[in-house]
């Protein structure tokens, strides 16, 4: 019989932390990685966009979000945690998740639902329209983030299989890079991709957000222990681990492969780390995380690099190259490399089950993904006019411009 959960004073400090932390990877963190990369003339709609999914996943998260997400009622299944914290009902100052209070896990938790559709932004860049990229996160978080964070972290059928995620490889990245290449698949290409320089108009904004996303990582993956403890410990240094070893492992291909380092590349390689780790962050030691790293680091190179080049789409900031394929290596080396002396739930690590978790987050997310793109383009319409797109999202669509 479980001890009946008390309240941890430390652990509740270091959770409050992690939740800051991780907010600050979405806003400035992310805003500033992704606005740095796209041009001049794009930049407030990029940041706005990241701005905005923040303010609309906040309340729909507290409206329904959380209760698809971990409610535990009796409508609570292996597939949908049901609607029995509907308004956050039934939860008050002395509800307890953990050794937390409850109020600091949704919030925490709120965190990782805002950043995801929030990467995929990095997908569609410079082209869709502000209104459906509005409904198009509204609808993707309720519809594809919220069942798959159940399926995984609130006792869904991928749990129960064994599927092993500690801070979101399966739920955040790979979701996020599969639906960032069906959205750069259906809206097609920019104008001028492949014939106009499209080159990012400010790289140290994007290092900037790359730091920032670096340091909140800490509360990302360390938080996830949701405590104060020796395992905390260890998915931050793991963390530390995997993303400089990712950024070395970039550099020196790209050495190899373009003659020059480049910062774009090595705050992209220490991103692609972080993505990799995330999932095998509390399970592996450290040589593990090393070897995280050195994997997700080049296939990640291979994924934004080579293999968006041989497909020929636009996926403009490489959404699915970092995420995507960066999630499925960490993924599946989380059942290779983990290590029960780090973590005893790692006793049971399987790459089958791993396997199990990405291909149907890859399948169910590509599917509902498309459904929603479909939905909304004969609705309101997905993609600015190609006029719009030269004149620049910021002017068009906001009014407003970087001087």
């Amino acid at each position: 019989m479980n001890a009946t959960p008390t309240l941890n004073t430390g652990d509740t400090a270091w959770m409050l932390t992690s939740t800051a932390l991780v907010l600050l990877m979405t806003i400035p963190g992310l805003a500033l990685f992704y606005g740095g990369m796209v041009r001049k003339k794009n930049v407030v709609s990029t940041v706005t966009q990241s701005f905005a999914i923040t303010c609309l996943v906040t309340v729909l998260w507290m409206v329904a979000g959380y209760s698809i997400s971990f409610a535990t009622d009796a409508t609570n299944n292996a597939y949908w945690g049901g609607l029995g914290k509907f308004m956050l009902g039934g939860v008050g100052v002395n509800s307890l998740s953990y050794t937390i209070p409850e109020f600091v896990f949704i919030t925490f938790q709120m965190t990782f639902a805002i950043i995801t559709p929030a990467l995929i932004c990095g997908a569609y860049a410079e082209r869709m329209k502000f209104s459906a990229m509005f409904l198009f996160n509204a609808l993707w978080l309720l519809v594809v983030y919220c069942p798959i964070a159940h399926w995984v972290w609130g006792g869904g059928f991928l749990a129960s299989a064994g599927v092993l995620d500690f801070a979101g490889g399966t739920v955040v990245h790979i979701n996020a890079g599969i639906a960032g290449l069906v959205c750069a698949l259906v809206l097609g290409k920019r104008v001028g991709f492949g014939t106009e320089n499209l080159s990012p108009h400010n790289v140290v904004y994007t290092m900037i957000g790359a730091a920032l996303l670096w340091v909140g990582w800490f509360g990302f993956n360390a938080g996830s222990a949701v405590a104060s403890n020796g395992l905390a410990g260890a998915a931050m240094l793991n963390t530390q681990l995997g993303a400089a070893m990712a950024a070395v492992t970039w550099m020196i291909i790209e050495v190899i492969h373009r003659r020059k380092p480049t910062l774009l590349g090595l705050a992209t390689g220490a991103v692609a780390g972080l993505v990799a780790i995330t999932p095998a962050s509390g399970f592996v030691n450290p040589t593990g995380a090393l070897e995280v790293g050195l994997a997700g680091g080049a296939a990640a190179y291979f994924g934004a690099v080579v293999l968006k080049h041989w497909g020929k789409y636009d996926d403009s900031l490489d959404a699915f190259g970092v995420h995507g394929v960066a999630g499925i290596v960490g993924a599946l080396l989380t059942g290779v490399l983990a290590d029960p002396a780090i973590n005893p739930a790692g006793q049971t690590h399987s790459l089958g089950a791993q396997a199990l978790g990405v291909c149907v987050t890859i399948g169910y997310c590509a599917i509902a993904t498309f459904a929603i793109l479909m939905l909304l383009k004969v609705t309101v319409g997905l993609k600015v006019t190609k006029d719009n797109e030269r004149e620049g999202l910021d002017l068009v669509l906001h009014g407003e411009v970087v001087q």
